[in-house]
């Protein structure tokens, strides 16, 4: 069979026009499913595949987007993550079904204008900012000029720029409820609340807790997100009390697994000795002995959505923020 070697030789093969056959091997919802699958496998029996580059420059465009990881004020922490791993690979497939490259830059921000140059560089046609830190006000700086921009994270009423995200604060309150239904009476919270989505998780289970009339007893470690920092943290708060927690709240499944770690070098097991809970949902901490018990998002819904929404403000767009509803999921741990 011989190759079909351009659009206008694919589409008099399927007795369309060109433009048509454009549309349907771009997706577009404005054609047919049964149209968009028909040309599609024309083009994969002749082995047509489409010359991207040529199309980028027609368009005038790069073909690629950018995700930023700012790891804000916690310099040590790192883009291995494994939440920053799973979301960019999501974000990657997402990406690649749309033909588009993906760019990765992980940035300890400097100054208050970092993200512009990133922006405004024109190395990419927009921005999927994987995580707000301590950077909300930098994050609604940019987008007040810089419109295809999107943001993993906290949604706050009034804000500039678009978030995808869970609703944090009632992933917390759903993971305080879950302890006190456990019998847990002296909690704590182990996260830095200096950035907004910890910072709503927080106060999420504060309400939960003052609803019990026991909110003044709950106590705060701020501890940083990285494994190894993570784990000093909490070892050096235990060290520090007499009074073990019965139930812990993790910022982080990572930060959850730390604390498995810390713990048991202190000689308390979970769930015999206390009751642990993380946030995130990720695969790692089912492998965890005990599996972790999480306040669980949908990631690859999420990831859609930012691909979906940053894709809509390149092409000039508005696109609404997304808050999604975060899950319990209840594993060996509490």
């Amino acid at each position: 069979m011989a190759q079909v070697r351009n659009l206008r030789q694919l589409a008099a093969l399927a007795g369309v026009s060109a433009s048509t056959v454009s549309r349907a091997l771009a997706d577009s919802p404005k054609l047919a499913k049964s149209t968009r699958e028909m040309i599609r496998s024309l083009a994969s029996e002749n082995m047509y595949h489409r010359n991207v580059t040529a199309r980028n420059l027609r368009n005038k465009c790069t073909g690629s987007i950018g995700v930023v990881v700012p790891m804000g004020a916690d310099a040590r922490a790192s883009a291995s993550d494994p939440f920053f791993v799973t979301m960019f690979g999501l974000i990657w497939d997402c990406a690649l079904s749309r033909d588009l490259n993906v760019f990765l830059w992980r940035i300890s921000p400097a100054g208050d204008d970092w993200l512009g140059a990133f922006g405004e560089a024109g190395r990419v046609d927009g921005l999927i900012i994987l995580g707000q830190a301590d950077q909300f006000d930098a994050i609604e700086k940019v987008s007040s000029r810089y419109h295809p921009l999107v943001a993993w994270g906290a949604n706050v009423p009034g804000q500039v720029h678009c978030s995808v995200g869970s609703d944090n604060r009632l992933g917390g309150r759903l993971a305080a409820e879950h302890l006190l239904e456990r019998g847990c009476r002296r909690i704590v919270f182990l996260g830095d609340p200096c950035g907004i989505e910890i910072a709503d998780r927080l106060a999420g289970c504060r309400d939960a807790l003052q609803g019990a009339d026991m909110e003044h007893r709950l106590r705060v470690v701020p501890v940083r997100f990285g494994a190894r920092a993570a784990y000093d943290d909490i070892a050096g708060f235990l060290r520090s009390t007499n009074d073990v927690p019965d139930g812990v709240i993790a910022a982080s499944d990572l930060i959850a697994m730390s604390a498995l770690n810390a713990f048991a070098e202190s000689g308390f097991v979970a769930p015999r000795d206390f009751r642990l809970i993380g946030f995130d949902g990720l695969a790692v901490g089912e492998l965890a002995t005990p599996a972790i018990s999480t306040i669980s998002q949908d990631l690859a819904a999420g990831a859609g959505h930012l691909v979906d929404r940053l894709l809509r403000r390149i092409a000039g767009e508005d696109a609404d923020s997304v808050i999604m509803a975060p899950e319990l999921k209840i594993r060996q741990s509490t």
